[in-house]
């Protein structure tokens, strides 16, 4: 079948890259791409903003299935719009993707149907959101309700930390994602990454990763879309994935049949390991970014097909087969990121970069003219490798790092180290 790619980041260059190598796969088109994509995939100028231009498209060039990597477009409704007209898509629809569209319509849920998360407060206004700091204590969690590019959280140390990012939010600095904020208690224990595929109906687990979300090694500096990541996640213990989609992933499957908007796509929970077991931080309604990097470099079964099931309402009795290894990824970011930076450093070196069997280099904010890599976005490349451990796929990976030729760039050299500190300690 024919295949729309939406997206340009590395989340999307690891989705083509898996994509491709199903027989199910004909042609794979992809807006708006990147320098990475584009060697596997056919860029098309597209504005996915337009849905009547994307379901022309779709008619036009016989896609058999439009994937949806970012989650603007999926809270944009354009799943809703491309259904509508006949044409299959994996993402879910505009009021179901309000799980990770609005954090507050999430933790409402988790509220009616017990779901374990932290202890919150919902406001629409200032005044009433500074009442209710007045009650709480710090270190405290202040989230802007909307999509803010991974950017809305601030972990508060201080009750003025959290005052001051309360009036940040609510005086502009995300836009209409600060409408209203949600705060809520600190959770104290070890974060996760856990997905799921739904198909509306039935939910079936995939597999766990973390992820380094501080710009800084040991884990310091304000919060990123993410600076690398590995899977699997050795806190998540088969109990505890069991428990995950007891506790959480099933009941939400409840809850959105329950209104009228069963989910379909793949659930991607944001989990903190608390001494009581999983709870759930946030939901993400697309793969996360570098998450998705390594749970394709460890996937052993055909992604076209589960994709389809997924859309189709087939996933009853299937299991996802995965690689043994584990698999890293480092991002590599301009230098300024997550503040502001520069464009145009031209990268060099990639193919030697990527010559070792392990490693794959996933472009994220990429172009390239003449044969010349140059960096146009704040997370550029996402060199991901496999290994027999997570401390052989780090070594992998950093090998690779070290060959490629940016000066324009930088990147974390610390990536996986609390599950090396884990294997080192059982080897012991």
């Amino acid at each position: 079948m024919n295949i729309l790619l939406i997206g340009s980041g590395g989340r999307e260059h690891a989705l083509a890259w898996k994509m491709k190598q199903s027989p199910l796969c004909e042609r794979l088109f992809c807006a708006p791409s990147n320098a990475g994509i584009d060697e596997i995939a056919e860029k098309i100028e597209l504005d996915v903003n337009d849905h009547r231009a994307v379901a022309a498209f779709c008619k036009g060039n016989n896609i058999g299935l439009v994937v949806v990597g970012p989650e603007a477009p999926l809270v944009d409704g354009l799943a809703d719009s491309l259904i509508e007209v006949g044409i299959r898509v994996f993402g879910p629809s505009a009021q179901a993707a309000q799980l990770e569209g609005s954090k507050g319509f999430t933790k409402d849920i988790c509220a009616k149907y017990d779901i374990p998360t932290a202890a919150y407060g919902r406001f629409g206004d200032e005044d009433a959101a500074l009442e209710y700091l007045a009650t709480q204590s710090a270190p405290i969690v202040v989230k802007a309700d909307g999509l803010a590019a991974g950017k809305g959280v601030i972990m508060a140390q201080t009750m003025d930390e959290a005052i001051g990012a309360v009036k940040d939010i609510f005086g502009g600095m995300f836009g209409e994602a600060g409408a209203e904020v949600v705060i809520e208690e600190w959770l104290i224990g070890e974060e996760a990454s856990f997905f799921a595929l739904c198909d509306g109906t039935t939910a079936i687990p995939m597999a766990t990763a973390q992820d380094h979300k501080r710009v800084g090694e040991g884990d310091t500096g304000p919060n990123t879309g993410g600076m690398g990541a590995y899977s699997p996640a050795p806190v998540m213990t088969e109990k505890m994935c069991q428990r995950t989609m007891d506790e959480i992933i099933l009941p939400t499957v409840k809850a959105m049949n329950d209104m009228g908007a069963p989910f379909k796509g793949v659930f991607f929970a944001g989990l903190m390991i608390t001494e009581k077991g999983p709870e759930l931080i946030e939901y993400n309604v697309r793969f996360g970014d570098p998450e998705c990097q390594v749970l394709m470099m460890r996937m052993d079964d055909d992604l076209v097909e589960l994709l389809v099931a997924c859309a189709d309402g087939d996933l009853a009795g299937r299991e996802i087969k995965w690689r043994n290894e584990a698999a890293l990824s480092v991002v590599m970011a301009a230098n300024g990121y997550p503040a502001s930076y520069d464009k145009g450093s031209v990268i060099g070196n990639l193919d030697k970069a990527a010559s070792d069997d392990a490693v794959e280099i996933f472009h994220a904010g990429t172009a390239k003219s003449d044969g010349v890599v140059t960096a146009i976005g704040g997370r550029v490349l996402n060199v991901t490798a496999l290994g027999s451990s997570v401390y052989v796929a780090k070594e992998h990976a950093y090998s690779a790092v070290e060959k490629v030729n940016w000066p324009g760039g930088f990147y974390r050299r610390d990536i996986g180290w609390l599950a090396i500190e884990r294997e080192q300690k059982q080897k012991g």
